[in-house]
């Protein structure tokens, strides 16, 4: 549920340390996406950019604010902190993609699609755990 003020309130059995240390994370990407310069100068692009930031922040944390693990809300902010320092080193909002060869990480007699899905799943950088989920 929701404050007055349109913060996005977090459940119950989250640390009061751990609130914090989210909601924070949520007001510094805000701020990134109110303050962002597309690469290409183009007030257009500057414009969906900072939308898509904005956008991507509320889904993100309005779908994650049920979990109740600490090792999940854990990788939660890691997640965020590593899509944050990315963003910002290479001046691109969107979360860099992973290449990697369809059958690459396939053994020859594993190459069922679903321990392909669940291989491509577990190799995938901490930065795009979210990403399949809101794409």
């Amino acid at each position: 549920s929701h404050s007055k003020r349109g913060r996005v309130c977090f459940s119950g059995r989250m640390t009061a340390a751990t609130r914090q240390e989210v909601l924070s994370l949520y007001r510094r990407v805000l701020r990134i996406a109110r303050g962002w310069q597309a690469q290409s100068g183009v007030p257009q692009d500057t414009y969906s950019e900072r939308n898509y930031i904005s956008q991507e922040a509320r889904t993100l944390f309005r779908q994650n604010k049920q979990i109740g693990e600490s090792e999940s809300i854990r990788k939660c902010i890691q997640e965020c902190q590593a899509r944050i320092e990315i963003g910002l080193h290479y001046r691109i909002p969107y979360p860099r993609p992973t290449h990697l060869p369809p059958l690459g990480l396939a053994t020859q007699k594993a190459r069922k699609l679903r321990s392909q899905e669940k291989r491509r799943k577990q190799a995938q950088p901490i930065y795009l755990q979210s990403h399949d989920e809101t794409s």
